[in-house]
């Protein structure tokens, strides 16, 4: 009884979205009041239903109901029951029926923030969410149902996935949808604005004003679920990297970048009245990369080990949805376009210009990824052969762009709105331009040329964004001291978020240029020496757990002659589905990593072992969070705590506003 309970959940969430779209929509065209709260109301209700149908899937996991197909080809009676909740997503049924959730918890949190904005508009950013989550029901409920039964069910099941039984990956799709699902009220607030444009109104500022703090939010999800991911392939994987570029992780990514060049476009937007257009155009692309990473995941053209489904009805869905929603908004930008206002003028040397820049060399990034990652799909397609692109390729287009952004940041918070004096601005930042500089230099000669030059100036530039992320702090101390007003918590977000950037670039261009990487035949009892340490193969001993049994080395590494860690990699057999995984020994440092992964038994009681040494491989992670936390102070700057409705009524005029008052 437990799924056709899920089941009729999801149908009348179905309904009642439709209902949302409809009353939301149709309510703010006709300014009827009563039809606009009535969205409301049945926003909420969509959640509650969505939230029944989850509730009951993960009942039924817990309960080892196997007459359910999902359940019965994702879980085993020796799955450890928090594996178990985490099977509900854990392939593409669960996972989309979690998508509908949390699109449907965004929209409660709309709903639930409605008084603070526009009442018209409000009712249009709900109807826009409610006829997404219109489009991803259909889905479910037509070619994905998670509650489909079994005529014969049987008696236990094939077992979850085992590269999803790991703690990281298991939170790893829940943050990633929540960021890739949030990016659906950026793009719900620019429709509304659009489709409810008056031009001499102020409300064509106030919906960016509006739309930044949910774009932060939505970004913060996205990043820690990135580095989440990736911490995981590095640990879990046993080949020791932290990004492969596989299509699947571009899907991802991709999203990341456009919303990072939304999150710059909105504050020019809101402080400037500039740049409407392409923040308009920036929402749409982000939500329609999330789409496109559902294609990409879902229809069944790439092979990963993170893909859900290989269906090719399903891929014709989805792909028909994105086609439906990316050309629908894209229609009403065209038709509304002409009328957007054009924005106040700005200098060369401004931070228009620099968050311009900004955009500019992140969409080029963005669609850099997008054509290494589609080409090989086409060429296949038209029958034009089979290729492969891979790290060369997307190493070389991408290094030099960030290199670019990474000397750009440096200068946007000090830089004033409007115009600004550059020759000031370079003698504001002399100092941490002399010490990145000295640094570089300094590391240059100690690697005696084993380094690039690319490295050394991706050190140099790394350095540069840590050092003047400091600037701006210590300039805005002092003038507090000195009487000035109080700067918005955004700044100190932005700050912040700008140190973490320069601190993963740092860990990226270290790891990558001083990194060790070989793979060696151990056998017990025989030392191997390399990258300045002694590796010892101690001993072999079998291991067992809940669903799973292997071998677990015993693997000492001594400098000097000095004991520095034992580490205990493992090679594990899941029973059921008969697959191996490899669980890494990590000794885990600030400076560096050491790393050893179990490969294959050679003979003779060796094995194939693969050793590393990883220098700043956790600054990648440390500055992923920082950039996070950042984002998320800025995200709750009291500014955005406050009603949006007198801001709506009052006429748009273009201001110049000095660094020190803005984000």
């Amino acid at each position: 009884m437990t799924p056709e309970l899920g089941h009729f959940a999801l149908i009348l969430a179905l309904g009642v979205a439709l209902l949302q779209s409809v009353f939301g929509l149709a309510g703010a065209h006709r300014n009827d009041a009563n039809w606009m709260r009535t969205a409301r109301t049945l926003g909420a209700g969509q959640f509650a239903f969505a939230l029944i149908a989850f509730v009951m899937l993960a009942v039924a996991f817990l309960q080892n109901d196997f007459s359910l197909m999902y359940v019965a080809q994702n879980s085993n009676t020796a799955l450890p029951w928090p594996y178990r909740i985490a099977a509900v997503w854990g392939a593409h049924e669960g996972s989309l029926l979690l998508w509908i959730l949390v699109l449907a918890g965004w929209t409660l949190a709309v709903v639930l923030r409605a008084d603070r904005l526009p009442e018209d508009f409000a009712a249009r950013v709900i109807g826009v969410l409610g006829l997404i989550s219109v489009g991803f029901l259909l889905f479910t409920l037509f070619t994905s149902n998670p509650f489909a039964r079994l005529a014969v069910p049987p008696l236990d099941g094939r077992d979850l996935n085992p590269i999803l039984q790991d703690p990281a990956l298991a939170i790893h799709p829940p943050l990633l949808y929540f960021g890739y699902v949030g990016l659906s009220v950026p793009f719900a607030f620019a429709l509304a604005a659009l489709l409810g444009h008056r031009p001499d109104s102020g409300k064509d500022v106030a919906w960016a004003r509006a739309a930044r703090p949910w774009t932060a939010v939505a970004w913060l999800f996205l990043t820690v679920g990135i580095a989440l991911g990736s911490w995981w392939a590095y640990y879990e994987l046993g080949w020791g990297g932290w990004w492969f570029w596989d299509p699947v992780e571009n899907a991802s990514f991709m999203p990341w970048l456009i919303g990072t060049a939304l999150i710059h476009s909105l504050a020019v937007t809101e402080k400037r009245g500039a740049f409407m257009s392409w923040t308009i155009l920036l929402a749409i692309a982000a939500f329609s990369l999330s789409l496109l990473g559902t294609f990409l995941v879902r229809s069944g053209v790439l092979v990963s080990v993170h893909a859900f489904a290989s269906d090719p009805t399903r891929g014709v869905f989805i792909l028909a949805f994105l086609a439906i929603v990316v050309g629908g908004a894209l229609t009403v930008y065209a038709i509304r376009a002409p009328h957007l206002p054009p924005g106040g003028g700005f200098k060369p040397w401004s931070r228009e210009t620099l968050l311009l820049t900004n955009n500019v060399l992140l969409t080029v990034a963005a669609g850099a990824v997008l054509l290494g990652t589609l080409y090989p799909l086409f060429l296949d397609t038209l029958g034009l052969g089979k290729i492969s692109v891979g790290p060369p390729y997307f190493n070389a287009v991408f290094a030099p762009l960030m290199m670019l952004l990474l000397a750009a940041i440096a200068f946007g918070p000090l830089v004033n709105w409007k115009r600004d004096n550059w020759q000031e601005n370079v003698r504001s930042l002399r100092v941490p331009l002399i010490a990145s500089v000295v640094i570089a230099v300094v590391v240059a000669a100690f690697t005696f040329g084993n380094a690039g030059v690319l490295a050394i100036v991706g050190i140099w530039l790394a350095l540069w964004a840590i050092l003047a992320a400091f600037t701006e702090p210590l300039s805005r101390w002092k003038r507090a001291r000195n009487g000035a007003r109080s700067v918005p918590l955004s700044s100190w977000g932005m700050s912040l978020a700008h140190l973490g950037l320069g601190i993963t670039a740092l860990g990226i261009v270290v790891v990558s240029a001083f990194g060790f990487e070989r793979d060696v035949a151990m056998t017990p009892g025989e030392p191997v020496e390399y990258a300045g340490y002694t590796w010892e193969l101690e001993s072999l001993r079998d291991i067992e757990g809940s669903n799973f049994n292997g071998e677990e080395a015993r693997i000492s590494v001594s400098q000097d002659g000095e004991l520095v860690t034992v580490l205990f990699p493992q090679k594990r057999m899941y029973t059921t589905q008969r697959a191996a995984m490899t669980e890494a020994g990590i000794d885990a440092g600030v400076s560096r990593d050491l790393y050893a992964s179990l490969g294959e038994p050679l003979g003779g009681n060796a094995w194939s072992v693969r050793l590393q040494v990883k220098p700043l491989v956790r600054f990648i992670w440390l500055g992923a969070l920082l950039m996070a936390l950042g984002v998320g102070i800025a995200a709750f700057d009291r500014r955005y705590r406050k009603p949006l409705k007198d801001a709506a009524r009052e006429p748009l005029k273009a201001k110049t506003a000095t660094a020190g008052e803005n984000a």
